[in-house]
Parts: C-alpha cells; sequence; structure tokens
C-alpha cells in the first residue's frame, strides 16, 4: 500500500508540474506599445499602473517620443510607482529651455543671460532664427542618470524587458527603429521634437522625433514575438481652428496630418487599445501631470475585463522597486574627439575634472552644464563605457558655427525710463577666444556699452571697454548744492547728467565665481541744467583719470529672485588727475564693498541680507562724485545708489553705510511678493567718527509685487520712510541695463 501511495503522490505531482508548465507556456507574450503626445504622455503611468496591479506582466515594450522615454525606464527596471515619482520630481520647464544652473556660468554668460530677452544668429548680414528651443542638455543629462544602470547595455533586447524606440532621419523622412546602441543617445532621437530640441546626430543619420514618421510601433513590437499588444495612443486628433490657440497645438497638427491614416493602420493592429481622454491638453501642459495620470488610469481601467481575458495576468505577479548602488564613477580615460578651435585643456578646464578621478553624476551633470554655458558647441554628448572596473567618458563634441548674434531686451525705471536694448554680439574676431559687442538703448535716454575681451578662462584676459550713459531727472536741490547754490525756494531742479567712462582692464576667474580685475580708467561727468541758466546751463564737466582694481564673486541661483548663495564685491578707484580741481593735485580714491546672502527659512520664502559701504579720502576729490542714494529698479551708474522710502538721488555725502533685508515669498510660480527695509547713515567724512555705527539717519521701506518674464522682472513696489510725510510707488520692467 506505501508503495502504492508514492507511486500515486508521484504521478501526482508530475502531473501538477507539467500543468504548470504548460500553464507558463500557454501565457500570451504581452508587448506594450506607447505612443509620443508631450505632456499627454504622462498618461502612459497611469495605464502602466493598471496593469502592474493587475498582474499582467509586459514582455516587449515599443515607444515613441515621451512614450520611448516611459517605455525604457520601466523596461530597464523602474516599477509603476517609481516612474510615478520621477516624473512628477522633474521640472519640466526646464527640460524645455535647457536650463543651466546660473553656478556653471562665468561672469559673461550670467550677463548674457540677465540682460537680453531673445537673440537671433545672423549669417552673411542675414538675421535667422535659432535652430531649435533647447540642445536637449538638460535631457541628456537627466537621462543618463537614471539609465546609469544599463548604461552596459547595448542591445536593447537584453534590458529587463526587451525594447524599441523610433526616430525618424529628417534628410529622407524614413523612420529608423533604435533597438541598438547607447541607450539616452537613442531616447533623446526619438523625443527630439522639431523646434524645440535640436537634431540628433546618431550613426551618421540626423535624427528627430519618432512621431514625426511612426508615433505607434505596433509592427516592430509584434515582429519582437508578442503574441497580444496593448497600445496607449495619446496622440491628439485633428483639431479645428477653435482649437488651435498657440504655436505647439499648430506643430503638433501639422505633424498629425501625415500621421492621422498611419495611426488607424497601427491601431488596428492592436489587441487591446487604450485611448485616454487627454485632447484637452498640450504637448507642454506639463502642470496638469496628476489629472493626466489619472485619466491614463481610468482608460485602462475601462478595458480591465478584456485586458484580463486577453493577456491572462499572473496571480500575485509583482514588479519590484529598482534598488540602486554606488552613484560614484570611476572615470580612467576622458576621450575628446577633435576640436579645430579648442584644446582639450579648455574643454577639461570646463568640466572640473580629470581622467583618473572618482566623481559622482551631480559632478557629471555640473561639467556639462558648464560646457553648455559657453553656447560655442552645438551640439554636447557623451558615452559612459566600461573599462575593467572603471569607466571610460568618451565626449563628442560640435563646434558652433555661428559667431555673430543680434540681441534684444527692454527696459524701465524711474531714472532712465524706457529704453529698447539692441546688441550686436561677435565672436572669434581675431582669436578664437574673443568677444566683441555693442549695446545700444534706445528710448528715453540714449546710452551704449562697447567691449572686446579675450576669454582665456581661468588665465588672466584682456578687455576694452567704451560706455556712454546718462539721465534727466527732477532731483532734490541737495544733489547739487556743493555745486552751486540753488536759486531761492526751489526744491527740485531739473538736471541732465551724463557719463562716459572707457577701460582698458586684464582679469582672472576662479572657480566660475570669483573675478579678479585691475585696469586703468577714464571718465568724463556732465551735469548740466536749464533751470539754474538757460545760459550757461553747465554745474559740473569734469575728467578723470584713474586705476582701479575689483574683486567679485557670486554664488546667487538667481540674480533677481535668489533662493539661495552668497555674493560680494569691492571696487577701489585711485583718481591720479582730474580736469577740475587743479589746484588740488592730490590724488584721492574711492572705495565701495557690498556684500549679500540669501537663505531659505520656509517653503517658498526666501530672506536677502545685505551690507553695502563706500567712502572717498583724499583732497583731490570733487562733488560730482559723491555718493547720492534714493529709488530703486535702475541699474547703478557711479556712486548712485538705490535706496527705499527716498526719491532718487536725494541723500548725498562722501561715505555712507547701508544694511538692508528683503523677505521674498513665491505664492505661486514666478510671481513673488516682497517687503523690504533699508538703513543708513550717510554724510561727509562719516568713518572718521563712529557715526556710521549709531542709530540711522535714514530708513526706508518698500512692498511690492514681482513677476519673472521672458524679458525680465516686471515690479512694483509702494517705498515710504518714517521721516516723509509722503510715499512713492516705483515700477521696473525688463532686465536691467
Amino acid at each position: 500500500m506505501k508503495t502504492i501511495a508514492a507511486i500515486f503522490l508521484f504521478i501526482f505531482v508530475l502531473s501538477q508540474n507539467t500543468f504548470s508548465q504548460d500553464t507558463i507556456k500557454s501565457r500570451p507574450k504581452i508587448g506594450l506599445v506607447l505612443s509620443g503626445g508631450g505632456a499627454k504622455g504622462f498618461a502612459h503611468i497611469g495605464v502602466i499602473k493598471v496593469l502592474e496591479k493587475a498582474g499582467v506582466k509586459i514582455d516587449y515594450i515599443g515607444g515613441t517620443s515621451v512614450g520611448a522615454v516611459i517605455g525604457a525606464l520601466y523596461a530597464s527596471g523602474y516599477n509603476a510607482a517609481q516612474l510615478d515619482s520621477i516624473f512628477r520630481d522633474t521640472d519640466f520647464n526646464n527640460l524645455i529651455t535647457d536650463y543651466i544652473p546660473r553656478s556653471s556660468k562665468n561672469f559673461y554668460e550670467k550677463r548674457n543671460d540677465e540682460l537680453y530677452a531673445f537673440s537671433l544668429p545672423v549669417n552673411n548680414f542675414k538675421v535667422g532664427i535659432p535652430l531649435s528651443l533647447s540642445k536637449g542638455m538638460f535631457n541628456y543629462n537627466l537621462i543618463n542618470r537614471l539609465t546609469k544602470h544599463v548604461k552596459e547595455i547595448h542591445d536593447f533586447s537584453k534590458l529587463p524587458i526587451p525594447f524599441l524606440c523610433m526616430a525618424t532621419d529628417i534628410e529622407t523622412g524614413q523612420q529608423v527603429v533604435l533597438d541598438k546602441g547607447y541607450l539616452a543617445k537613442a531616447l533623446i532621437a526619438s523625443s527630439a521634437f522639431p523646434s524645440i530640441f535640436a537634431p540628433v546626430e546618431l550613426e551618421g543619420k540626423l535624427l528627430v522625433d519618432g512621431g514625426v514618421s511612426n508615433n505607434f510601433p505596433v509592427d516592430e513590437i509584434r515582429k519582437l514575438g508578442a503574441d497580444i499588444i496593448i497600445g496607449v495612443d495619446v496622440q491628439d486628433e485633428i483639431k479645428d481652428r477653435n482649437s488651435l490657440n498657440d504655436a505647439t497645438k499648430i506643430l503638433v497638427q501639422v505633424n498629425n496630418l501625415q500621421m492621422i491614416e498611419k495611426m488607424k493602420a497601427n491601431k488596428a493592429g492592436t489587441d487591446i487599445y487604450i485611448k485616454p481622454e487627454v485632447n484637452q491638453y498640450g504637448i507642454i501642459s506639463f502642470d496638469a501631470i496628476e489629472d493626466i495620470i489619472n485619466r491614463g488610469e481610468n482608460a485602462a481601467n475601462e478595458q480591465l475585463d478584456k485586458i484580463k481575458k486577453l493577456a491572462k495576468p499572473i496571480e500575485n505577479h509583482t514588479k519590484e522597486a529598482l534598488k540602486f548602488g554606488n552613484d560614484s564613477l570611476c572615470i580612467k580615460y576622458i576621450n575628446i574627439n577633435f576640436l579645430p578651435n579648442y584644446t582639450r585643456s579648455y574643454v577639461l578646464g570646463k568640466l572640473g575634472f580629470n581622467a583618473n578621478s572618482k566623481i559622482d553624476y551631480s559632478d557629471l551633470r555640473v561639467g556639462f552644464d558648464n560646457l553648455s554655458a559657453t553656447q560655442n558647441f552645438k551640439s554636447i554628448t557623451y558615452t559612459i563605457d566600461k573599462n575593467e572596473n572603471q569607466e571610460d567618458l568618451n565626449i563628442n563634441l560640435v563646434e558652433s558655427p555661428q559667431t555673430t548674434f543680434l540681441k534684444f531686451g527692454l527696459h524701465f525705471d524711474g531714472l532712465f525710463k524706457s529704453a529698447l536694448l539692441v546688441n550686436l554680439t561677435q565672436k572669434k574676431i581675431i582669436s578664437k577666444n574673443d568677444v566683441a559687442f555693442i549695446d545700444i538703448g534706445i528710448g528715453d535716454n540714449l546710452r551704449y556699452n562697447l567691449e572686446y575681451y579675450i576669454d582665456n578662462g581661468f588665465h588672466w584676459s584682456f578687455g576694452l571697454k567704451s560706455k556712454y550713459s546718462g539721465f534727466t531727472k527732477n532731483v532734490s536741490t541737495s544733489f547739487i548744492s556743493n555745486f552751486v547754490t540753488p536759486p531761492f525756494e526751489i526744491n527740485t531742479i531739473n538736471i541732465q547728467y551724463l557719463d562716459f567712462t572707457n577701460q582698458a582692464y586684464i582679469q582672472t576667474v576662479s572657480f566660475q565665481k570669483f573675478l579678479l580685475g585691475i585696469g586703468v580708467e577714464n571718465k568724463n561727468i556732465k551735469i548740466t541744467s536749464e533751470t539754474i541758466s538757460s545760459t550757461a546751463p553747465i554745474i559740473q564737466n569734469n575728467n578723470y583719470w584713474s586705476v582701479f582694481e575689483s574683486l567679485k564673486y557670486d554664488s546667487f541661483d538667481n540674480k533677481y529672485f535668489p533662493k539661495s548663495g552668497w555674493a560680494f564685491s569691492t571696487n577701489i578707484n585711485t583718481y591720479l588727475s582730474s580736469s577740475n580741481f587743479k589746484s588740488q593735485a592730490e590724488p584721492f580714491s574711492i572705495v565701495k564693498s557690498e556684500f549679500s546672502v540669501v537663505k531659505k527659512f520656509i517653503k517658498k520664502a526666501t530672506i536677502e541680507f545685505q551690507v553695502d559701504a563706500g567712502l572717498k579720502f583724499g583732497k583731490g576729490s570733487g562733488p560730482d562724485l559723491d555718493f547720492a542714494l534714493g529709488g530703486c529698479g535702475f541699474n547703478p551708474i557711479n556712486n548712485i545708489k538705490s535706496f527705499y522710502g527716498y526719491d532718487f538721488l536725494s541723500i548725498t555725502g562722501n561715505s555712507y553705510f547701508k544694511t538692508a533685508f528683503t523677505i521674498d515669498y513665491e505664492f505661486y510660480k514666478k510671481n513673488h511678493l516682497n517687503f523690504s527695509g533699508n538703513y543708513a547713515q550717510v554724510n561727509n567724512e562719516l568713518f572718521q567718527t563712529s557715526d556710521w555705527v549709531s542709530k540711522p539717519k535714514y530708513s526706508g521701506y518698500a512692498l511690492g509685487y514681482g513677476l519673472e518674464t521672458i524679458v525680465g522682472p516686471a515690479e512694483i513696489k509702494y517705498t515710504w520712510s518714517p521721516e516723509l510725510n509722503k510715499g512713492y510707488t516705483l515700477i521696473s520692467i525688463g532686465f536691467c541695463f
């Protein structure tokens, strides 16, 4: 009996094992196809959540554009919950604008980004348009980091889930199947939406978004061996004229016109077709991520019975979260392609690390941000390849042929009034590292800034500068009381203030933030007023020669609305001669210093503290270089400084000490409410006594609203002082120049 029982038990176990194997063999291979659609592709995450929860095991994944990115991350090992977190934490505005942190820019690059609203290339005296809005560097760095765990896999069929994606050869219009190579490069090519992202060169082909040729690669996934195709389609339907209300929707419509028939055929090739209701969203509706993901879940749940019937879910099947190890890279070699105009040391200097060094992915991102910030390369790509127990960093750079640019900006404030800024920039005039530009401000007060310099990076650089600016303004008579005696009972006087300055300098930069410069300067200051005399309006016309030195440090993350960092600057001018006051031939000096620090103290709220001071010493000085405080929103000129609570140029003296604070709250994206206070001692020979540390003589406050716009900050402030019986409403618009 025991023998018979053992035989029956053996037969039972064998039959169960055979049944289990037959069950596994009978389970159909499931292919998941994800279309492109920009922000609407967030719906793919919702669909994947439902499939995971239902126990559906995906065997093949194919995608286009955003569908390729989401599909590749899922194929590489991430689960649905991780995808949800990744995309919610990504700043897609930074992705589109190819955001480069301010810390990665040198002083010239910071100036360029904080002065001009937009830039146009010039070729053969013809103004063109940029190749794209973004080179895709931010996107490439991000995807490289997210796919670091599979960077050695160059055959996408060897990923945890076999994967492919689609791109389009822009020269032939033909679709290109990307199933081998460097995964991050393939994903960048598949999602290079024309005009937003630059084309990607891959294996001799110039590739753009796969949605141009095949937005739904059903046949390609079927060829891999999929028995059942689950297709998720977020492509737009053809819209009527009432819905085509922005440029991106028109671009998508043009693309969809040629894709609509192919989409119908691809749709017919799916076994389960999921169409989330996302037509009301555009390809850049990134703020609607939560709703779009939910719509993907709703659409998948509507098909859940069909999914369970055809896909045959596996009971208790779960996809574990991807676990990461060390984030470091041990770089053995750095290989850089040949560059006609830039040396290997130049590239390594921008990267900030060398071969045989241990870095992490944040160091890698910073290094390539530094390279991108130079704007000297139209394409920057890299791969990280295994070399024994270390990695090789292989960099491919394509120099930008563009050397001439036409740039524009605009500004309005209460001192200089309105102006349109036109800039012409020319690179490589004499040497490969030189830059020449001229800014012309056309408006109420004509001004210009002409500069030529040779940028030698961390080595000493040489430059020449010529600047002309001025304003016409009713000012307090205290401003000119040291020059002339104002007419009786006049409280304000209309003046024209003109400054013409020329410099020759050398400077060097350290760690992207420190700037040390020395040079010589010639300055002419002319002040006139027909209020005093229409026949002899000149109040002051003085010509100065000086030597100067300056030291600057700047780690602010944003010039106008910083959230972190600190800045320091000090300038010393020693004036050796003057056209006036010849009887007082002694040289005199002016020292100015500023220090600011910003800290975030609660979410979306920051506080900035500022201390600045200036003093003039020596007997040869004239009153035209005295310090004058008041007003806000303008670019400082000479020793004219801002001060809340008082009108422009209201407080004067040959030395001052000022402290200030600003509390800023970003209550909605790029919208700011702020409150400021400043306190100052201003007097002649202030620092010869202890008065500068006594109770401030002057104080003022400001309540303001600021908006970050494409042309720069737009701010309105109401300022007042306890010492005065009136307040001022001050408006400034655009980057200061």
